[in-house]
């Protein structure tokens, strides 16, 4: 896998890969959140971040990344590429060159929860709502922090 910088011409991807990595762990969304969130994702948040993409030797794309000032904000893996080592490879490539030391997970995906905390992510705190208002907890986690 190769860690590249992605473009807007890889945002349809990038969605579908979102979307259906989301229906696969995020059973506690409401189909009227998913909907929000694409757009919200593919409108603004997507020019947000410095977005990466893993991508094979033949250029499609199995996951990204986007990180800003610090903060991972969005990791997503294609689901026939998770378990892989591609969230991981990402992870890597955010933490060595692209500054990430936090992220904040959604408390009921126990699946990413413990992805992270495997990387050496700790939980620093909690909030009651997640950044859209809504009721879903969010677990902020930070780097090597206690």
């Amino acid at each position: 896998m190769k860690i590249e910088k992605s473009e807007k011409k890889d945002y349809e991807t990038l969605i579908e890969i979102w979307e259906s990595s989301v229906r696969a762990t995020h059973d506690f969304l409401q189909e009227e959140d998913i909907i929000t969130l694409k757009s919200l994702i593919l409108e603004q948040y997507f020019d947000a971040v410095d977005l990466k993409c893993a991508k094979d030797d033949d250029g499609k794309i199995h996951g990204f990344c986007g990180v800003h000032e610090g903060n991972i904000e969005m990791l997503f893996i294609s689901p026939e590429s998770r378990g892989k080592g591609v969230g991981a490879q990402l992870m890597e490539h955010a933490i060595k060159n692209q500054g990430a030391t936090k992220v904040d997970v959604n408390e009921q995906n126990k699946q990413a929860l413990g992805f992270y905390e495997h990387l050496g992510f700790n939980i620093v705190g909690r909030s009651p709502l997640d950044g859209q208002g809504k009721p879903y907890p969010l677990l902020h986690m930070e780097l090597g922090k206690n």
